[in-house]
């Protein structure tokens, strides 16, 4: 339970009688919900549903949304760090994590936890607003637990490209708990969010290829070949901009925030560019630093596509 007193062990010392007995509080548990990666998350959902239903939006439906969406994302951030603590105590950026340190040491407890969360998070969408929205939760939460963690992250450098999907399905929850079904342009935008997912971390995984290699995960296309890797970012990072152009295809944005979008992926190729000549953690330092701001501007651009939508300014080309 939050605030009780729980025996921490660090690994020095883990077989001494004189473990330290402390009272742990919200800040070694909130990491375990990864709040920065839920609010991203649930973000997206937002943008799926404003952008399927732009001109009526339901705030009582969004609000369900947001509360189901948030609890299943929670709830399979604390799976992953249930089945990654062995990982993580491998790794330099992982291994001050609550489970890896031995902050929290009832791994059990958390992964309980984490599947009441997703549970119900599924179950609250599912009910609250239609079968298909719990679906779409359900298939984000199932690509990344089973097949990104449990299958994929450490057997092949595809994990992070299969398992990215697990970041495009809050866009498709969010177009189901508008109108009860996927639009093509929440489609194009979901396929937007899927490219955006390998860029973002192989960029990450060059900067720390060696944290990765340590612990043995197959991160990037070539964990051999970091030259190779570069070029396969600013590739993957190009091809934003046509997932761009057929989102303005559908008619789903204003025009203006079609030239948005268009021009936030040519910024992201033109920060990750120099990956193209020599990747070096300087130059795969700028592409990740870049792409959380790129997803989130995406996603500004889309909340004011409902204000330009609704004083007429025309969708698409």
């Amino acid at each position: 339970m939050l605030g009780q007193p729980v025996v921490a062990f660090s690994r020095a010392d883990s077989s001494s009688a004189s473990a330290l007995t402390r009272p742990l509080g919200l800040a070694d548990y909130l990491p375990l919900a990864k709040p920065g990666i839920t609010a991203l998350i649930t973000l997206v959902a937002v943008a799926g549903f404003l952008l399927a239903d732009p001109l009526s939006v339901n705030l009582v439906r969004l609000g369900l949304l947001v509360v189901a969406g948030a609890s299943a994302s929670a709830g399979a951030a604390m799976l992953n760090h249930y089945l990654d603590r062995d990982i993580d105590r491998r790794m330099k950026r992982t291994r001050g994590r609550p489970l890896a340190d031995d902050r929290v040491v009832s791994g059990a407890s958390v992964a309980l936890v984490g599947l009441v969360l997703l549970g119900g998070g599924i179950a609250a969408a599912t009910l609250g607003l239609n079968p298909l929205t719990g679906f779409s939760i359900f298939l984000g939460g199932l690509t990344y637990v089973v097949v990104y963690t449990l299958w994929l992250k450490r057997r092949s450098h595809w994990n992070i490209v299969i398992g990215g999907f697990a970041g495009s399905a809050p866009a498709l929850a969010g177009s189901a708990a508008a109108l009860g079904t996927w639009t093509p342009g929440v489609l194009a935008f979901a396929l937007l969010v899927f490219l955006w997912t390998p860029p973002h971390f192989w960029s990450l995984a060059i900067l720390l290829k060696d944290d990765f290699a340590r612990a043995k995960l197959p991160m990037l296309p070539r964990m051999g070949d970091v030259g190779y890797s570069g070029k396969v970012v600013v590739v993957s990072a190009a091809l934003l901009i046509p997932a761009a152009l057929l989102l303005g295809w559908t008619g789903a944005v204003a025009w203006p925030v079609l030239v948005v979008l268009a021009a936030l992926g040519a910024a992201f190729v033109a920060v990750t560019l120099p990956l193209w000549r020599t990747a070096t953690p300087r130059t795969a330092r700028r592409g990740f630093v870049f792409s959380g701001p790129y997803l989130l501007f995406v996603i500004l651009a889309i909340a004011a596509n409902v204000a330009l939508l609704r004083v007429g300014v025309p969708g698409g080309f």
